[in-house]
Order: structure tokens, then sequence, then C-alpha cells
């Protein structure tokens, strides 16, 4: 049966795939959801038995349905290749009896290289099959990670620009270089006075806006996303939720049907709701554990049943959760008030307005998978410092804040399920922060950082922050949230 899209706030029809990638964001400013979850064909022991871009195809052609085999296995290919350091994709490494799903091994050493690396060809591919002849523009908006990943799927990609807003002080030393020093002459990144909520709420309005969306048109562009409010972004994530369970089931760790935890260090929602959906469509999920840092908006929603983020936003050193918007959330409040667009569009409205929302008691009831915890800097620092003494494996900040919350989680319920930490980045892309956990000198250098990290973690840089030795910068606009429209137009010529 075939899959089509719907928006979470009910404006506009339903849309194949490859028309709600190209489009990126629905019309009413709604997210694209799927009309139905489709249940895994294969069983779970065959699942077992394939390798990574096999699985990728048997999960993205049951949501994917528009989309032909040889096109979606073309684009398979093209993206899990040798730009991955590994040719398991996503290795998992056992620590402490958790093990510790690797999203790592990509071009830009974060868990987005997943899924940016088969985007640009799925939206290209769409572009193709809608006759659509316009210049794809790539709008997005970082918390540090995305952005590079987008930048760098996408860059020189024939028939696309890629436009890309990051919170000047509010991404790591690291990110902020991969950014700046990024090559393409169809590639843009600018720097915003304000942090990643205002970054992220005026890139939703752009695409919203009728007059912007028309000048476009009219000179031959068109806006897409490369954030996950992106349904193709969310698609391939799923894919590794399926590819590790079934690993553990290959590897005999635990036998297929046995259930699983998966626990994941949440910002704007993604990753956890990727999770979410495989356990959907036939993963077995005991726990789907909500990992917070010191912006516990989740946390807080998943405890009392109201969103709020009506609150001090907080730097910290896992910034790809510095955020008090979660995007995604939304899909998942669609999903609860029984696909009920019209009640999400009302809970939207409030937020919008007032900050803040409150589910109903039969809406909370239907999040029992969940549950949530948050770590302190502290907690962060003494859960990267701790697992190292205990067994020489580093983790970045991101990955410390779901160590700490599942060891809480583990001591508070006594679940001994099997669970999986989804490990967002590699330690490299955090270094001062990681070096600092670990009563290392931190000062000086990015790239020295690097370096001296490699040192105790003992494993060599890795090739994208070795790459960025000399490189030139290229990219030194900032701008304030006002501005950030002009320098579309400005970049675009139009």
């Amino acid at each position: 049966m075939n899959v089509y899209y719907q928006s979470t706030r009910g404006g506009g029809e339903k849309v194949t795939a490859s028309k709600a990638i190209l489009m990126g964001l629905a019309e009413d400013g709604g997210l694209f959801v799927p009309d139905h979850l489709p249940k895994l064909d294969r069983s779970l022991e065959e699942l077992a038995a394939e390798d990574y871009q096999e699985c990728a195809y048997d999960v993205m052609k049951l949501l994917l349905t528009d989309y032909s085999e040889e096109e979606l296995k073309e684009c398979i290919a093209k993206a899990y290749d040798s730009k991955f350091d590994t040719p398991e994709i996503a290795p998992m490494a056992e620590a402490e009896g958790a093990y510790y799903l690797e999203l790592f091994h990509g071009k830009t050493i974060a868990f987005k290289d997943m899924a940016l690396s088969i985007l640009p060809h799925l939206m290209i591919t769409a572009a193709r099959k809608n006759k659509d002849e316009r210049t794809i523009v790539i709008l997005t908006a970082t918390s540090g990670d995305t952005g590079k990943a987008a930048l760098a799927g996408f860059a020189d990609v024939p028939g696309t620009k890629i436009i890309v807003f990051y919170p000047k002080d509010g991404v790591s030393p690291i990110q902020k270089r991969q950014m700046i020093t990024q090559t393409g002459s169809n590639t843009c990144v600018i720097g915003v006075d304000g942090n990643f909520d205002d970054c992220q709420t005026e890139v939703k309005r752009i695409f919203t806006d009728e007059a912007e969306n028309r000048k476009l048109n009219g000179n031959g562009y068109r806006f897409s996303s490369a954030n996950s409010i992106n349904i193709g972004r969310l698609v391939p994530q799923i894919v590794y939720y399926v590819y590790a369970y079934t690993r553990l089931v290959r590897e005999g760790r635990i036998k297929a049907g046995d259930p699983v935890n998966f626990c994941v260090p949440t910002g704007n929602f993604g990753n956890i709701l990727a999770a979410y959906y495989a356990g959907q469509m036939g993963i077995p999920v005991h726990k789907l554990i909500c990992a917070s840092n010191s912006n516990r908006v989740l946390y807080d929603f998943f405890t009392t049943g109201t969103y709020d983020r009506n609150r001090r936003f907080v730097l910290t050193m896992s910034p790809s959760m510095d955020i008090l918007v979660s995007s995604n959330l939304e899909r998942l409040i669609y999903h609860i008030a029984g696909d009920d667009a019209g009640k999400n569009a009302e809970l939207m409205k409030e937020l919008s307005a007032e900050g803040k929302y409150s589910i109903t008691p039969e809406m909370r009831e239907k999040l029992r998978i969940f549950t949530g915890g948050y770590a302190s800097e502290e907690d962060t620092a003494d859960a990267i410092r701790s697992l190292y003494e205990d067994t020489g494996y580093v983790i970045d900040p991101h990955t410390a804040v779901a160590r700490h919350v599942y060891q809480q989680y583990a001591k508070e319920s006594g679940d001994k399920t099997p669970t999986v930490i989804a490990s967002t980045a590699s330690p490299f892309k955090f270094e001062t922060s990681v070096l600092r956990s670990l009563g290392q000198p931190a000062e000086g250098d990015d790239l020295a950082l690097a370096d001296a990290l490699s040192r105790i973690a003992n494993v060599p840089v890795p090739e994208a922050v070795e790459s960025l030795r000399g490189a030139a910068v290229r990219h030194t606009k900032v701008t304030d949230r006002a501005g950030m429209e002009r320098e579309v137009s400005a970049f675009l010529g139009i």
C-alpha cells in the first residue's frame, strides 16, 4: 500500500513522499507525517542478515513508496559508501553493559551524516520525478551539526543552493570552523546574533512567507529544507534503529522479539522520533529514554504534560541540544491526538501565542513508552570522565548526557532491558569540553587540542578535523534575526 504524507495542521492535500521531501515544510506551516506507518515486511532474522545498505532499502521502500526500486537503491548506494570510515556505517561499542550506537563515522563526524548523506540524492530524484526544474534553495537553521552535514551533502550539487544560519556564539569551535571553511560555489553560511530558536523560528517564517515564495518562484527558485522538519531527513534515521536492533540479534546478544530500550540525547526531537517510528513499524521497544541537558523543556513535558518554552535559555557544552522549541515534537503530538490535525493546530497556536500548551490525560496515556531525564553540566562532565576512567572509552558531551540519564533511569527503575545509547557525535567535535571534563588542559588552538585528545583517547584525529588544518575561512557574514530574509535575497541575487 502506498504511503502518502499530510500536514500535522490539516492544510492542503495528501502528497507523495517525493513531493513532501521537495516541499520540506507543508504550506500551512505544519510538518509532513505519513498517513499510516507500515509494518516491516521482512522478519527480524532476515534483516539481521543484511548489511546497512540492504537494511536501508528494506526500511525506506516502505515509506518512500513513489520511488522506484532502482531510484531508491541508487540513492542509497551513493549515500552509504566510502565517505563513511567504517564498512558497518553505524557500528556499536559495548561499555558498562550498554551498547553505544556510533552514528559519527560519516564525513562530518556527527549523526546528521546518516540522513544528510542521502537527502540530496532523494531531493534531486524528487525534483526529476515531479518535473520541477526550479533551482532548489535549501534553507536551514542549525544548532551545530545539521549545518555542516547539509553543507557537505549539497555542496556543488547541480540544481541546488544552500543557505545555513547558525547562532554565532552557540556552537563549538570545531563546529564553527567546519561551517565557515565550507567550499562550494552554491553554499552560504551566516552567523546570527541570537540562539538556535531565533534561527529556526525565522527560517520557518521565511519558508511560509507568501511574498518571499512568489519572489523566489518568479526567479526560478523554490525553498526546501535539510532540517529534520523535512520527512526526507527523518525516514533515513529510522534505518539505524532497525539496524542496531538486528545487529544485536545477529551477534546473539538478544533473541528476535526481545525488547530493547533506546536512550537518545534530544534537542529538536527528530532523532528519538525516528526511534518511535521504528517501534511502530515492528522493532520491539520497551522504553524510549529522552535525555535532555540543562534546557530541560522535554524532560518537563514528559514529567508534567505541559510544554513550556518560557524559561531561561542555557548555553551548555552540548550545544546541539540547546533548544527550547523542539520542532519534531509536533509530529508526536499529532499522533497521540489520534492523528487529529485540528487538535494539534490548536496546541501549536497556543505555543506560538503563549509559549506553552498542555496535553490531555488521554494523550499523556499514549506517552507511556517514553521516559525522560536530564543532565546538568556537572553531570555531563562526570559522565565523560568516569566512563573514560573505567573503560578508556571517550564520548562527546551529547552522548554523555544520554549516559548519565540512562544510568539514573536504570538505578531508579531497576530496568535491566538491553539498552542502545545513540552516540550522536565524535568527541573530536567538542574537544575543548571533553578535555576539560577529563581534567586536561583545554586552552589554545582547537586543532592542537584535537592532537591532545587523540593521544588521550588513543584514536587518530578524524579526517573531518584533520582536513581543517590550513582551510581558508570563506564565510564571515553575521546578521541579526531581522536581517535573515535580506541575506537570503542577497545570496540569491533577487
